[in-house]
């Protein structure tokens, strides 16, 4: 007769346990938190556990799936299913019915996809020429997971006495995450095949010795911050998605320049200025900035507000038309910090590495995952047409 609120509150305090034991990651509490509050109690909270039939939170677990996504739903289902799972053992219900519940399927987002030797080149070339991309030394770390394969937390969690540069070799152990009331903290790989020693290509071992040439202690991390301490995983994925925004060329950040002065003309803030147009907030200081692509009508609409018509303004008009051009750079828009992973998984692939060698690199404890998620697929093989080819020759079937 218990109602589910009551056995989820169990099951949270269990959980809780296990993290403090070390078998389960400390950011799964606030995510399930976060699921539990929003999504499991405000379905099944108040129903009772001998009231948990498997249609029941079958239906339940539906309606989060389509208001929330897949993600949230597999979430919700865990919970669920341990809360369950916590009430056979305690005999208050004889069979977890979530068992039978239907498994929660979704279409990947963004498919596998890696970056080519010349979106490489251009990314390093991008970094290198962006002055708050080094202030940020992102040039460095791109380099290192491209040449490893790790995971961000887990880069900036290598600490300079894991690195062997005569043996050209560095060990990893652990990552950094952000736990809510607790900060930054340096933990061990959620799994055992994330403990890994990996071989360095030349040119990463390179790029380290330049680094550590330049003054370090060996119990610093080796992309520390200005303290000499640890970094947040979170605002390095920011300043990469903003190095890689579309800046395109020099034409969109004069343009942003001579906006910001028409703004400043008018005595408006950018907060002021966006809300006047229903814009985005930050959609004045990306124009601004030179970080958003931009056309005529873009531009025409934000000047008609400060009381300028685009068209009597020769000058500015030419710098839209200009900035309004391609540019090389718009190309990596697309890239996060994952694409790096799943560009060295998908190098080890067409150098001929084993699916398990790959998952080993990638501290993957199944092929699976590898496979499906970090080896970009469905490109021509030629291969397979000789293959054939030289089985059956020409048959003449017909």
């Amino acid at each position: 007769m218990h109602k589910i609120s009551y056995a989820v509150e169990l099951f949270e305090k269990k959980f809780a346990d296990m993290v403090a034991d070390g078998k389960r990651s400390p950011t799964s509490v606030d995510t399930y938190h976060r699921a539990i509050k929003n999504h499991v109690l405000p379905a099944l909270g108040e129903v009772r556990l001998g009231e948990a039939t498997t249609p029941r939170i079958d239906a339940a677990i539906a309606a989060i799936k389509k208001k929330a996504g897949a993600p949230t739903a597999k979430t919700a289902r865990s919970i669920i299913s341990g809360t369950m799972s916590l009430a056979v053992r305690y005999g208050a219900i004889s069979v977890n019915p979530v068992r039978e519940v239907e498994s929660i399927e979704a279409t990947a987002k963004n498919p596998p996809r890696a970056l080519t030797a010349n979106e490489v080149r251009l990314l390093n070339n991008q970094l290198a020429s962006d002055e708050r991309a080094v202030r940020a030394d992102l040039p460095d770390l791109v380099v290192f997971m491209l040449g490893t394969g790790v995971r961000i937390g887990e880069a900036l969690a290598v600490l300079w006495s894991q690195v062997d540069l005569e043996a050209s070799e560095v060990e990893i152990t652990s990552t950094i995450v952000r736990v809510k009331g607790q900060g930054l903290l340096r933990k061990r790989t959620k799994s055992a095949a994330g403990q890994r020693i990996l071989p360095l290509p030349r040119w990463v071992t390179a790029m380290l010795r330049t680094r550590l040439a330049a003054g370090a202690r060996l119990d610093e991390p080796i992309f520390a911050d200005t303290l000499g301490g640890y970094r947040d995983p979170s605002n390095v994925r920011r300043s990469l998605r903003e190095a890689l925004s579309p800046v395109g060329s020099t034409a969109r950040r004069d343009l942003g320049q001579s906006l910001r002065a028409l703004r400043r003309n008018t005595g408006q803030t950018r907060q002021q200025a966006a809300a006047a147009l229903g814009w985005p907030q930050n959609r004045i200081e990306l124009l601004e900035t030179g970080r958003i692509q931009v056309d005529r009508a873009l531009v025409t609409e934000l000047v008609t507000s400060y009381g300028i018509q685009l068209e009597n303004s020769p000058t500015l008009l030419a710098e839209t038309d200009q900035a309004a051009q391609p540019a090389p750079a718009d190309e990596l828009a697309w890239i996060r910090s994952h694409a790096l992973r799943k560009t060295t998984a998908t190098v080890l692939d067409d150098e001929g590495q084993t699916a398990r060698q790959i998952a080993d690199q990638m501290g993957h404890s199944r092929v699976s995952m590898t496979q499906d998620r970090y080896i970009g697929r469905k490109r021509p093989n030629p291969a397979a047409a000789e293959a054939l080819d030289r089985a059956f020759g020409d048959p003449e079937l017909g």
